[in-house]
């Protein structure tokens, strides 16, 4: 099983509560992989229900991934608040937040259509109630939905000369964006290729990137065995 050595230390200041599958603890694994920060990483199984434990519940009362606590003993919590802290508190590393105020607008524009409007309506606490309003299982029809309606706004605003979602560096649109095209293609099957064509241009590209790949799912202590899965 591969172990993902940038991303893990033991001990270190930083502590990442995580689960491979969560797209949102992936952007924050992403960021940290990208800034070259050290983390010692904790598990939070989500589908043995540990992120509702007596025990997590203490880190984390909304019971979410991820959390992270910070070398002062901090805990914060929301993926996008957690890679603002990590872009002002480790300036001298991987800017994710571009300095021009036009270009940053257009990366935070990126970022909020993934993780506000297309996200957080995949999340299994929502998909479970709109299945039992309607007395059957709606998860791939309100999934792709939710997905190809984010993303069709994500593909408006990027442009064919850029190699990347804003311009040619890496930028937290990047950051948001690759999570949520992984699941679209491993978890909802989405041709993300033919329908999304710069979206899926610049996800290949950055899939490559060393970061990106340290931080992928499949790139988790906690990426089931063959056995397990």
């Amino acid at each position: 099983r591969p172990v993902v050595v940038l991303l893990m230390a033991d001990p270190a200041p930083v502590v990442l509560y995580s689960f491979y599958r969560s797209s949102c603890a992936y952007r924050v694994r992403i960021a940290l992989a990208l800034k070259a920060i050290l983390c010692t990483m904790k598990i939070v199984n989500i589908d043995k229900g540990e992120q509702k434990s007596d025990e997590y519940l203490k880190v984390n009362p909304s019971g979410l991934v991820p959390s992270l606590v910070t070398p002062d003993g901090e805990v914060l919590t929301q993926s996008l608040a957690i890679l603002d802290y990590l872009e002002v508190a480790y300036p001298q590393s991987t800017r994710l937040w571009p300095q021009d105020p036009v270009l940053r607008v257009r990366a935070v524009t990126i970022a909020i259509i993934i993780i506000a409007d297309t996200q957080p309506l995949q999340n299994l606490s929502c998909i479970n109630y709109a299945s039992e309003l309607v007395g059957r299982d709606v998860t791939q029809d309100w999934s792709t939905h939710f997905i190809q309606r984010g993303l069709a706004a994500v593909e408006e605003l990027l442009s064919s000369d850029d190699k990347y979602c804003v311009g040619n560096d890496i930028t937290v649109a990047d950051v948001c964006l690759v999570p949520q095209v992984y699941n679209a293609i491993n978890r909802i099957g989405m041709d993300v290729e033919k329908m999304f064509p710069k979206v899926y241009r610049i996800y290949t590209e950055l899939r490559r990137h060393p970061a990106f790949v340290a931080a992928a799912p499949e790139s988790q202590p906690d990426w089931p065995s063959a056995e397990e899965a």
